[in-house]
């Protein structure tokens, strides 16, 4: 049993993306979310020119995808994301995010809840999270922790690099650095990177959900929040977004768009509207030029 593998070369514009899909009758294929939203942009754009009828699944990881990009995709094109987790450390999925049973029958905005997680982790594979005091978080689908993962395909060691022997505990599970947090059926939600996550006043604040948040807003294409210096607070959340071509949105509309989903002290305190939003090679939001552009100004005092 073998299969055709397409590789798109040095050409990952969505345009590019989707001839090659028709042109070579992909039937799965997989990706980061940047790379799936400018798609699903463009066939909203163009209703119907390119049939992508064969293709059974999309396979979405590298960072959260949003709600939003993953109803979107099946709702108006028919076309099925499988959102998973894994890093290059757990060779590569551990999780896949699987709809419960109980809820076969449930209505549409639940289920893309639950397809919207990382899901269980596969077989073999164990997950935990544990808080900044080392204990582990219950099961309620609010309090974050760091993920850590363990199993017989995953790392235990890095070759010849004593030095990040840190990287696990003395039980030998892998700290991911990742933030989530468990629902109450055991799904994981990636909340966050250690590093990216929003430490405010004592409480931590979610940048992926602010970001998949602000990406259902009809005027947005992409967003990213950054952690900027606060005086009080120590850090507050700032929002970069760049708005779909001949959108118009402002700060004040897209703070209202938020307030339903979030307390007050989650929405951010800026709003910059730039021209695109730095990426790595492989197409995830580089937070680092962000916080080089807008994160280095002299803290400011929030009231």
């Amino acid at each position: 049993i073998g299969a055709k593998q397409v590789f798109p070369g040095p050409y990952l514009d969505p345009e590019s993306l989707l001839d090659d899909f028709v042109k070579e009758g992909v039937t799965w294929t997989a990706g980061v979310p940047t790379i799936w939203l400018g798609i699903l942009q463009l066939l909203d754009a163009h209703p119907g020119k390119w049939d992508l009828s064969h293709m059974k699944g999309m396979l979405v990881g590298g960072s959260a995808a949003p709600r939003a990009m993953i109803a979107g995709f099946e709702e108006r094109h028919d076309l099925v994301v499988c959102h998973g987790w894994g890093m290059t450390e757990t060779s590569p999925v551990a999780s896949m995010a699987a709809l419960p049973g109980e809820l076969a029958s449930a209505d549409d905005d639940t289920k893309f809840d639950y397809i919207a997680m990382q899901g269980f982790p596969l077989a073999l594979v164990e997950l935990r999270a544990r808080d900044e005091s080392g204990h582990e978080i219950p099961h309620d689908g609010e309090t974050m922790g760091e993920l850590e993962v363990r199993g017989p395909w995953v790392a235990s060691a890095y070759y010849e690099s004593p030095d990040e022997a840190g990287r696990w505990t003395d039980d030998g599970w892998f700290k991911t650095g990742d933030i989530v947090s468990f629902d109450p059926h055991g799904h994981i939600q990636i909340k966050d990177r250690s590093k990216d996550v929003i430490k405010s006043g004592g409480e931590w604040i979610s940048s992926v959900e602010l970001e998949n948040a602000l990406m259902a807003h009809p005027a947005v294409a992409e967003a990213a929040v950054i952690a900027i210096p606060d005086e009080k607070w120590q850090e507050r959340p700032l929002a970069a977004v760049v708005l779909k071509d001949g959108a118009a949105a402002t700060a004040g509309e897209l703070r209202e768009f938020l307030a339903p989903q979030f307390a007050k002290w989650w929405l951010p305190d800026r709003f910059e509207f730039v021209g695109e939003i730095p990426k790595t090679a492989v197409g995830k939001f580089r937070k680092t030029a962000l916080r080089e552009q807008f994160a280095q100004q002299p803290a400011v005092t929030t009231p």
